[in-house]
């Protein structure tokens, strides 16, 4: 098992090599760079800006150079543990993630516990009780979970509890002036959370609840099952410690991905609800063409999914005494 970690390490460097020079590739065939942005902004500001202001900037960001010399000028920053300086904010890359990285764990840690805990056990439920009118519900809910687009369901939970009936606050994590005293807080904080947390949690509930349905209905055919019902032992033993447990298998490949979903959050919600955390950061920062901050966010990404898979495959072997490494 060890050799087999070293080597997956390995190879996570040629492939963020790979990531790295694709990403800021990519970057540069966007029209327009950082200080066109600022230009542009400084116009409709009414400042007035030349010729000679605009090579100066592109001469103190190292827009003058070429591409490949910009890439590895950045990348011997980075060997150096220099992220670098975001343009927009004039502050350090991992300040900004700093700043960002807790508020998107909050929000999708919350959702992802929310989502497990009721995904999972309605995935076995159904599954064991499977052609019942409760499995064609579930059946039906997941359908129409995996067919609604993410971004329509955060806009349509907006427009009716935050425009329509006024229930709930419209952005942000908490209002701009709360009375003083810890419930008034801790009100308005839940309230700030419930239409992110019900997006984000409705988007993924459908998924796991047909892995798990899946998975369950698999195993629960097995030899091992039957026998086991014939040992006599209760049902929700049987289920419960010999079915879900090899049932988790397909679980655990989603579950590789948690590392991903708390740090990088959900784009989509984060910016419909103006949610300060890393999906908005990373929405701004493109528009804003800010380049350090978007490659520190997509190199964070590829390297927590090359962990979560290898924490995956190492899961599996856990879970599954069959699974060996060698």
């Amino acid at each position: 098992m060890t050799a087999y970690i070293v080597r997956r390490l390995l190879w996570m460097i040629p492939l963020l090599v790979g990531v790295s020079i694709i990403t800021f590739a990519m970057l540069k065939r966007i029209p327009g760079d950082p200080v066109t942005v600022m230009l542009l902004e400084s116009r409709s500001s009414g400042r007035v800006i030349t010729e000679a202001d605009r090579e100066r900037l592109r001469k103190q960001y190292g827009l003058d150079k070429p591409a490949y010399l910009q890439y590895f000028d950045w990348l011997g920053e980075v060997l150096r543990g220099n992220l670098g300086t975001s343009i927009r904010m004039k502050q350090p890359v991992t300040e900004v993630i700093k700043q960002r990285l807790p508020n998107t764990m909050k929000l999708a840690g919350v959702s992802l516990v929310i989502t497990l805990a009721i995904a999972l056990p309605l995935g076995i439920l159904s599954a064991v009780r499977q052609y019942s009118w409760l499995d064609y519900v579930l059946t039906a809910f997941n359908f129409v979970g995996i067919s609604i687009p993410q971004f329509w369901l955060a806009l349509m939970l907006l427009y009716l509890f935050a425009v329509e009936i006024q229930l709930l606050p419209v952005r942000g994590m908490r209002s701009p002036y709360v009375e003083p005293g810890f419930w008034n807080h801790l009100v308005d904080t839940v309230t700030h959370y419930i239409l992110p947390v019900t997006s984000v949690t409705l988007a993924s509930l459908a998924g796991y609840m047909r892995y798990q349905r899946a998975a369950m209905l698999e195993v629960i055919r097995q030899d091992y099952i039957r026998t086991a019902r014939a040992k006599g032992l209760p049902e929700h033993v049987v289920i419960l410690k010999h079915a879900w447990r090899n049932a988790l298998i397909p679980i655990i490949t989603l579950l590789g991905y948690v590392l991903v979903i708390l740090v990088e959050g959900s784009i989509v919600v984060e910016a419909i609800f103006s949610w300060p955390g890393m999906g908005l950061l990373a929405v701004d920062s493109l528009q804003q063409r800010d380049y350090p901050v978007v490659m520190a966010i997509v190199m964070l990404s590829a390297v927590l999914i090359m962990i979560g898979t290898l924490l995956s495959d190492i899961l599996y072997a856990i879970v599954d005494p069959r699974v060996r490494y060698d």
